[in-house]
């Protein structure tokens, strides 16, 4: 289990906190790019417990600066978008995706005092069907190397759903497998599907290896007397994690969870799928569509579960089908935020537990003065070896060199 202190780094992430501190040298995603098209009113969003507000100027470029004017505390999500800025609409205050004032139409003619006016503002960027902004100090680091933001648009697909807890209670369910056979199963499932096969060998073996990005799970689940299923997935620094597309065969590629804090008790998970060769329409692989998905369960409903559908064998949980939902109700069931000093840790959280100690590592090396693991400055930043597989082998295999072979070729820079 954590300490109360660690409990403390691990979840609190407002300005000035040393978890804030270290996911503030990181590019987050503040939005799906649908969300803000060309011509799109002004986008009010809440990062990192910062309230801000999203918009594009008249070339198109993303801008992300403070909710309020600096003159009188208006709201500028409801400004005007106009003369290369986001104008407020109480005094007519003008400012540009960078947060200096351009204009102050109430001031003497001459007057220079907008000059001396500067909004808070992040540097934002479009990449890989998402907008990413970098809310760290000085100059941004280079854009993040992953293969998942820089296919073809065609090639993959970006939503975002709202979790009511905090961040690591839905960062670390991703590198948990052994919820998948129970959560998510239901009848519904395909025989070649991660969950059934987590279903049918329920005691999976996880073995955790640290990389310089982050954590590498080799998982092994013995699903029947002479076959293994094994898989390579992986929690990566500071708040994502990759894994399987346990759903979609023949994918050339991996999903992603993101998750981004809206403040302590609030954060988006952006949910991410790419294929390397073909069009995710090609593999009939969308899983819900680009843009924000609804939630139709709540604690305030119950999350409609089904007790019936239990009953009858239909599902594991009565939750219906949607895994996002399913995985909200446990980790939003654990509280706003999940007290760490109280649980008791089992040997299949060996994944939670060692990731918890990569964080807590990117953080102290922040407060010593140092870039945490994969930012680059000035010089384009190594492609980290993510490599996601899943199959059946033999049991007579040895699954771990099997796993290994694959990994390789990525570390020396050959092809797999």
């Amino acid at each position: 289990m954590a300490t109360r202190e660690e409990n403390e780094v691990l979840t609190r992430t407002g300005p000035g906190t040393p978890g804030g501190e270290l996911l503030r040298r990181y590019w987050q995603p503040v939005a799906i790019a649908e969300e803000l098209p060309e011509d799109s009113p002004p986008l009010p969003v809440r990062i990192l417990g910062e309230d801000l507000v999203l918009f594009r100027d008249d070339e198109g470029r993303p801008g992300l600066i403070g909710l309020h004017c600096a003159h009188r505390g208006a709201d500028l999500s409801y400004g005007r978008l106009e003369d290369g800025g986001l104008r407020c609409i109480y005094h007519g205050w003008l400012y540009d995706v960078g947060g200096r004032c351009l204009e102050q139409p109430g001031e003497p003619a001459g007057s220079t005092f907008h000059e001396r006016i500067r909004q808070t503002a992040y540097p934002c960027v479009d990449m890989g069907g998402l907008i990413l902004t970098y809310m760290g100090p000085g100059e941004p680091p280079e854009l993040p190397p992953f293969e998942f933001l820089r296919v073809p648009a065609e090639q993959r697909m970006a939503n975002k759903s709202i979790r009511y807890c905090n961040f690591q209670q839905g960062n670390e369910g991703n590198i948990d497998p052994q919820h998948l056979g129970l959560l998510h199963w239901s009848t519904s499932m395909g025989p070649r599907s991660s969950v059934n096969y987590h279903q049918k060998g329920p005691k999976c073996t996880i073995e955790v290896e640290d990389t310089d990005f982050g954590v590498r799970l080799y998982t092994m689940v013995p699903f029947s007397r002479d076959r293994n299923y094994v898989k390579l997935t992986y929690f990566i620094l500071p708040n994502l994690s990759a894994f399987e597309g346990s759903n979609v065969d023949g994918l050339d590629g991996y999903g992603v969870n993101w998750h981004v804090p809206i403040d302590d008790e609030h954060h988006w998970v952006y949910t991410l799928l790419f294929d390397r060769s073909s069009t995710l329409d090609s593999l009939n692989a969308r899983r819900g569509s680009n843009g924000v998905n609804p939630r139709e369960r709540t604690r305030e409903n119950h999350f409609l579960q089904d007790r019936e559908s239990m009953k009858r064998g239909d599902t594991w949980a009565g939750l219906g089908a949607n895994f996002g939902e399913q995985d909200a109700c446990t980790i939003e069931g654990a509280g706003a935020i999940q007290d760490r000093t109280q649980e008791h840790p089992a040997t299949t959280d060996r994944a939670i537990l060692a990731a918890r100690q990569q964080y807590l590592r990117a953080v102290r090396a922040v407060q010593e003065g140092q870039d945490p693991p994969m930012i680059s400055r000035g010089t384009p930043p190594a492609s980290p070896s993510i490599v996601v597989t899943r199959e059946e082998i033999p049991a007579s295999d040895d699954w771990r060199a099997h796993l290994r072979s694959k990994i390789e070729p990525s570390l020396t820079g050959a092809t797999a």
